[in-house]
């Protein structure tokens, strides 16, 4: 994104600011269909969990996208923003039954991932067909928190335990409509991802009345110059081809699904804070901004990396910088970082920031989130406001303690 519109979002909106640019995730978006125009029938749906914003959510719907869900709260988002529930997945993890339920009333598929709730709902509900989330005990993602489809995971009905979902699905002779999988995010390996779908395969012939495989998502994006990223038009030939087989072994056109955050949202996203202090100190020189990891806590949480520019300086000469925020404890987004040389007063920007930022911001140390900003078709449009003292006092309860 432009420089100079950045500057300009930042003086007209202030810091700290996220600002997403929607044409970017248009065409990620069609990126991803156009690897698989091969696929005689392919839904997307974009995993909301990534960024949650409302006008976000009906971008994408706009374009075409279903929804990936993991809440009730989102399913009613996605509603909010116009999804009609058919194109709704609710895949949650470890809810109870009673959520599971509430999405039922909503009509909403649902994706179960547990032999427990699985008999309890087939029990219940024969005739509302269910998505299958299979474990298939392969390990993929870049880092061991966001990889999912291990022998460890919570995740998933581990494929070993194929004779167990026969025998609910034939004691309570429910309906089975998908099966699906998720490996885990930032997946550069396709040759395991097309292992992990080949075990996928192989657990569907199980399955005599699909209509469609979900494959998850996990394709990983660039994070800096130069950096890998999954090749998304080499795993599209493959696929296809390898999808088309089977379904002509299966006798029946399938859907193939997707359902991608990070990939869609995530190069979009820029992340805007103003620098309050620079401090050197014996051996580190330290740009102190007006955030922490209350608005952007991945580079704490995950050690992730979002590169950092100076964009009140954009191609001065660098210096070594620790950028650090305002939070009382341990606060890092950066060590020893070559940036254009900063002053105070000057605003930073954090690339990467559409997925997986927002969405993760809390009110720690009582402070206020940020706004939330979307550039599309050459418009800027403030999509949340910052947070004022009355956001915080807004659920509270003022009770006489005299």
């Amino acid at each position: 994104m432009d420089t100079n519109l950045l500057l300009n979002i930042a003086q007209q909106h202030g810091c700290p600011v996220y600002v997403y640019d929607g044409n970017k995730i248009e065409s990620q978006f069609q990126r991803l269909q156009d690897a698989f125009k091969g696929v005689k029938k392919l839904k997307i749906n974009y995993a909301a969990k990534a960024l949650t914003n409302i006008s976000v959510l009906k971008l994408l719907k706009k374009k075409g996208s279903g929804l990936d869900t993991v809440s009730i709260q989102e399913v009613l988002l996605g509603l909010e923003a116009g999804f009609a529930p058919e194109d709704i997945m609710f895949t949650p993890n470890g809810v109870s039954l009673e959520e599971i339920e509430e999405a039922v009333k909503l009509g909403v598929h649902i994706n179960i991932d547990n032999l427990s709730i699985l008999e309890q709902f087939g029990t219940k509900h024969p005739n509302i067909p269910v998505c299958i989330r299979i474990n298939p005990h392969v390990m993929a993602g870049g880092n061991s928190n966001i990889s999912v489809g291990h022998i460890d995971s919570k995740f998933g009905i581990s494929v070993h335990q194929a004779p167990h979902i026969l025998r609910i699905i034939e004691n309570t002779k429910m309906k089975v409509n998908g099966i699906h999988m998720h490996t885990g995010s930032d997946i550069l390996d396709i040759e395991v991802f097309l292992y992990a779908s080949e075990i996928l395969f192989e657990t569907a012939k199980q399955f005599k009345n699909l209509e469609f495989i979900d494959f998850g998502s996990g394709f990983k994006v660039p994070y800096k110059e130069g950096d890998l990223e999954t090749d998304v038009e080499e795993l599209g030939e493959k696929l296809t081809v390898r999808f088309n087989q089977f379904c002509k072994e299966y006798g029946k056109n399938l859907t193939l699904v997707f359902e991608p955050g990070k990939f869609l949202v995530s190069q979009a996203g820029f992340f805007l804070a103003k620098v309050n202090v620079v401090k050197q100190t014996t051996s580190t020189v330290f740009a102190g901004i007006d955030s922490g990891f209350n608005h952007l806590i991945r580079p704490m949480f995950y050690n992730s990396y979002h590169h950092i520019t100076n964009i009140s300086n954009y191609g001065g000469k660098e210096r070594f910088y620790s950028v650090v925020g305002y939070i009382c404890e341990t606060d890092t987004f950066a060590s020893n970082r070559k940036i254009a040389e900063i002053s105070e007063g000057d605003i930073l920007c954090f690339h990467n920031a559409g997925a997986y930022c927002f969405s993760m911001t809390s009110n720690y140390n009582s402070r206020f989130k940020p706004a939330e900003v979307l550039v599309y078709n050459d418009k800027i449009h403030l999509i949340r406001k910052h947070e004022t003292i009355k956001d915080l006092l807004h659920n509270q309860v003022m009770v006489d303690l005299d």
